[in-house]
C-alpha cells in the first residue's frame, strides 16, 4: 500500500520529460516520418494516385491531436496508403480549438490551466507543431477544428456548457448525442479518477470538457455536411473529442472506424461503428467459432499466452519481473492455499467510463466494495484481490490513478475482514501466478479473462471484459445474478475441456485475428513516439505488401471485417 507514493516518485521523473516533450520544450527522441521523402522515392505512383483520388471516395482521418504519440505516426501512414488504394484523405487536426482535450492530463496540466481556458497557453503549440510536421503530405490536405466552428457555434457551446446543472451533465444530449458522457470519460481520464466530487476544481473541469464536446460535435457536424464523408476514422472513439466524432457519425449515419495500439507488438485493433470497448462484448460468435481449427493453432495461441507472462511478444504489459513463488507470498499475508481461494482482478477506475447496459453495477468501485462486503459473510471463503498495476501508469502512459483501489477499500473496511487479502498495484507477485491458485475468479472489466478461461480457470463477470458473452463465462446481468453466482463458490472444479478449447479458439481470436499485424511501425520503448513507420519507399505501403495493412484498408472502404485470418495468412511474430 505505502510503496504506491514510492512507486510515484519514481514514475515523476520520466513523465516530466515526456510532459516536456509534449509541450515542444524537448526534441522527440525518435524519428516522426518525412513523407515528402518518403513520396519522392515514387513521385509518379503518387501523383497518379492523386489524381485517381479526386473522384474517389472521402475519408477524414479526424485525429484531432495531432501531438499524441500512440495515434498520430500510424495514422499518417494510413493517409498514404489509403491515397495509394484510391481514396481522397483528409487530415483534422485541432488548432487550440478545443479548452480541454484527451491529451491534457492533470500532471502536466494545472487544473486552474482548464477552469480558466488557458490551455492553449500552455500546452497546445506543441502539439500543433507535431501534427502539422506529421500530416505534412504533398497534395494532401490538413483541415484546422477552428475554420469548422462558427462564432455562434462557440458561443452556443460556451452558454450550455456553463448553464446545464452540474448533477445533469453526465446525461446531457444534444440532438441525440451523448455529449455527457463523453465530457464526463474525458473529465475523469485527465484527473485519473473514477469520482469528480473531491476534486476542488472538478465541476469547472468537466464544465471545460463538455464545452470541448460541444465544439467537436458542431465542427463534425459541419464537415459531414459540407465535404460528404464517406467514412471517418478515429482513434479510440471515446473521450474528447474522439467519442464525439463516433457519436456524430453515427447519428449522421456516416460509416465510421475507431481504432487503438493493440497489446501484441506492432499490431493495432480497429472496429467499425462505435469503440472497440463496446463491439467486443457483443461481436457476433459466428465470426470465430466456426474457423479452421486443428492442434497446431490451439499450440499457437497456448504458447503465445504462456508469453504474455515476461511480456515478451508485448508493447503493453504490467508485472514483467513477476515472482510466481505464491507459497512464499501466502506465508507472508496468512493466505491458506489449503482452503478455497477466489481470485479478484480490479481494472483502472478511470479507464473507459463509459455507460455499459450489460454492467451488473453501476461501477468499478461499488463492485468492489459490494464484493468485499459479501466475503465478509463467507468466512468459508478467502477473496485474493490483485489490484491493475495500471493505476500506477500504463506502459508508454502517463495517467496515473489518483484514485487508488486500495485506499477505497481502506476507507470503507478500515478493519478489513480477515479473509480478504490484497496484492497491491506496486506488487511484483504475479497476476497470472496467483490466478491459477484460486478456485475461481471474478473481474470487471480486466482483459485477464481471455486468458484465465484459455488455461480452464472458471470466471464469473460483473462488467465491460470482452469476454463476456462468449459462452464460457458466468456473466452477471445484474446485482442479483452476480450474488446468486457467488454463492455458488466454491466451483471446485476447472472448466470443461470442450470449454476450455472454445475459450482458446476466441483468445485465438482475440490475439491473432482481430489485432492486425503492422510490421513496418517498429517500436522505440523508451523513446517519443514509442515506435518508428519504418518505411523506406512508397511501394512498401502498396497493397500485398503487408496482410494487416490490407485488412484494414479494406474495412475503412469498404467495410469489411476488421479480421487478419491469421489461421490462413499465418502470424508476423513468433
Amino acid at each position: 500500500m505505502f510503496k504506491f507514493y514510492d512507486r510515484l516518485k519514481q514514475l515523476a521523473r520520466p513523465l516530466r520529460e515526456k510532459q516536456q516533450i509534449a509541450l515542444g520544450k524537448q526534441k522527440p527522441k525518435a524519428a516522426l516520418p518525412n513523407w515528402g521523402l518518403i513520396v519522392a522515392t515514387n513521385e509518379s505512383l503518387w501523383n497518379d494516385s492523386l489524381v485517381r483520388a479526386k473522384d474517389s471516395p472521402r475519408i477524414l482521418m479526424a485525429t484531432a491531436i495531432g501531438g499524441h504519440p500512440q495515434f498520430t505516426v500510424l495514422e499518417s501512414a494510413l493517409n498514404v496508403a489509403l491515397t495509394l488504394r484510391g481514396a481522397k484523405v483528409d487530415t483534422l487536426l485541432c488548432d487550440a480549438a478545443m479548452p480541454a482535450c484527451q491529451r491534457a492530463k492533470i500532471s502536466g496540466v494545472k487544473p486552474r490551466v482548464l477552469a480558466d481556458g488557458k490551455l492553449k497557453e500552455v500546452f497546445c503549440s506543441g502539439c500543433m507543431a507535431t501534427g502539422k510536421t506529421v500530416f505534412t503530405v504533398p497534395g494532401l490536405n490538413i483541415l484546422q477544428m477552428s475554420n469548422h466552428i462558427s462564432d455562434e457555434e462557440r458561443a452556443q457551446s460556451r452558454d450550455i456548457s456553463l448553464s446545464v446543472p452540474v448533477d445533469d451533465i453526465t446525461g446531457y444530449t444534444l440532438d441525440g448525442l451523448p455529449i455527457g458522457e463523453h465530457a464526463l470519460a474525458g473529465a475523469l481520464r485527465y484527473y485519473g479518477v473514477g469520482d469528480l466530487s473531491l476534486e476542488p476544481d472538478g465541476e469547472a473541469v468537466l464544465r471545460r470538457y463538455l464545452e470541448s464536446s460541444l465544439l467537436t460535435a458542431f465542427c463534425i457536424k459541419q464537415l459531414i455536411r459540407v465535404n460528404k464523408y464517406d467514412v471517418i476514422v478515429n482513434n479510440h472513439g471515446i473521450y474528447v473529442p474522439h467519442g464525439i466524432v463516433s457519436a456524430v457519425c453515427r447519428n449522421q449515419k456516416v460509416r465510421t472506424a475507431s481504432w487503438n495500439l493493440a497489446y501484441r507488438k506492432q499490431c493495432a485493433i480497429f472496429s467499425h461503428t462505435d469503440t472497440y470497448h463496446h463491439t467486443l462484448m457483443d461481436e457476433p460468435v459466428g465470426d470465430w467459432e466456426n474457423m479452421t481449427w486443428s492442434k497446431d493453432r490451439e499450440a499457437e495461441i497456448v504458447h503465445y499466452l504462456e508469453s504474455r507472462r515476461k511480456g515478451s511478444r508485448d508493447w503493453i504489459w504490467f508485472n514483467r519481473d513477476a515472482d510466481d513463488n505464491m507459497d512464499n507470498f501466502a506465508a507472508k499475508v496468512g493466505l491458506d492455499w489449503g482452503r478455497p481461494v477466489v481470485g479478484m482482478l480490479t481494472n483502472v477506475v478511470w479507464d473507459a467510463q463509459l455507460h455499459y447496459p450489460a454492467n451488473a453495477f453501476p461501477g468499478m468501485v461499488d463492485w468492489v466494495m459490494r464484493t468485499v462486503a459479501y466475503f465478509r459473510g463467507r468466512p468459508d471463503l478467502q477473496l485474493l484481490i490483485r489490484v491493475h498495476p495500471g493505476e500506477l501508469a500504463p506502459p508508454g502512459g502517463s495517467t496515473v490513478s489518483r484514485q487508488p483501489i486500495v485506499e477505497e477499500i481502506r476507507s470503507t473496511f478500515p478493519d478489513l475482514p480477515k479473509n480478504v487479502f490484497i496484492i497491491g498495484p506496486e506488487s511484483t507477485v504475479s497476476t497470472y501466478a496467483a490466478m491459477e491458485r484460486c478456485d475461481s475468479v471474478i473481474i470487471y472489466g480486466t482483459k485477464t479473462g481471455v486468458e484465465l478461461t484459455s488455461a480452464g480457470i472458471p470466471v464469473i463477470v460483473a462488467g465491460e471484459a470482452w469476454i463476456r458473452n462468449k459462452g464460457v463465462t458466468l456473466d452477471a446481468m445484474s446485482a442479483d445474478d452476480y450474488f446468486r453466482y457467488l454463492d455458488r463458490l466454491p466451483l471446485g472444479k476447472r472448466m470443461e475441456p470442450d470449454t476450455i478449447e472454445r475459450a482458446r479458439k476466441y483468445a485465438y481470436h482475440f490475439f491473432f485475428r482481430r489485432m492486425l499485424p503492422l510490421p513496418f511501425l517498429e517500436p522505440k520503448p523508451q523513446s517519443w513516439p514509442p515506435f518508428e513507420v519504418a518505411v523506406k519507399n512508397l511501394d512498401e505501403l502498396l497493397p500485398g505488401e503487408y496482410k494487416g495493412l490490407d485488412v484494414i484498408c479494406d474495412g475503412i472502404l469498404n467495410g469489411s471485417a476488421f479480421i487478419y485470418q491469421a489461421e490462413e495468412l499465418g502470424l508476423h511474430d513468433n
